[in-house]
């Protein structure tokens, strides 16, 4: 068994719960520790119960409040080692022993995690895919375009959390420099609407349920146009029906998956 919710989620700051009800790990952690000690209550976790923080990548959004809540609870923190090279003056001191570095698939608890690289402008940014006796849950966010290792990695996921971060005409009208717009629409930026919505579609193909729409633009983007336009592309190949889309709320917890038994 496998549960994930999304406790943030937005280009305000981002924290992501998954567990199997013995093992209890963030992804990033991107808010405040007070907000994420509540996100954690809120859903009936003591912030004392957690196992361990995997970093995607070392921008603010992801790891702002990594080093304080480490130091209050002793936390575990993963990460490869170009992420935290570049995240280590922001998160702070912190006990060496609890820092873990990676560079292929490993297990925390009796959860299976394989990290894999993501196109985005940071020093070594990832995904992660967790599994347990088949069920499999997968977080990306953070991307520019869809590389055929990211689309491998989500393929034959029970539920994926994919990043749905603009309107791409939203983006092209509104006051963001033109440096910014560029860099969102690269291939190193963020994820569009649209572009989300085709990558559904593939992974429905091949067995996916349900999709979280996360890391939303809060200029560039509305929950309901996320939704919508996903919806549309699903619709468009006749893949609606087999699919559950949702979008993950800015300020607290998603609706919890559970897979597996």
């Amino acid at each position: 068994m496998l549960e994930m919710c999304t406790l943030f989620s937005g280009s305000s700051g981002n924290c992501v719960y998954v567990s199997d009800g013995e093992t209890r790990l963030l992804v990033d952690c991107g808010v405040s520790g007070k907000r994420i000690e509540s996100g954690l209550k809120s859903i009936g976790v003591d912030p004392k119960q957690i196992n361990g923080v995997l970093l995607t990548h070392e921008h603010s959004d992801h790891v702002a409040s990594v080093g304080i809540l480490h130091r209050r609870y002793g936390w575990n923190l993963y990460a490869n080692s170009l992420t935290w090279n570049a995240a280590k003056s922001v998160v702070g001191k912190i006990d060496a022993s609890c820092l873990h570095f990676f560079c292929e698939p490993f297990q925390i608890g009796k959860i299976g995690i394989n990290p894999f690289s993501i196109p985005h402008d940071a020093a070594d940014p990832v995904g992660y895919r967790f599994q347990k006796e088949g069920a499999c849950v997968t977080v990306a966010t953070d991307l520019g375009v869809i590389t055929p290792q990211v689309e491998e990695n989500l393929t034959g996921s029970d539920v994926v959390l994919l990043e749905a971060n603009h309107d791409e005409e939203m983006l092209r009208m509104g006051p963001y420099p033109y440096p910014l717009k560029r860099r969102i629409l690269s291939n190193s930026g963020h994820l569009s609407n649209e572009n989300a919505g085709k990558l559904c579609v593939r992974l429905a193909k091949s067995g996916t349920k349900e999709f979280l729409l996360g890391h939303l633009s809060i200029h560039n983007n509305i929950p309901e146009l996320a939704y919508q336009t996903v919806v549309s592309v699903l619709q468009e190949h006749a893949m609606l029906e087999q699919v559950k889309i949702a979008v993950a709320p800015r300020e607290g917890a998603s609706f919890r998956y559970t897979v597996g038994g």
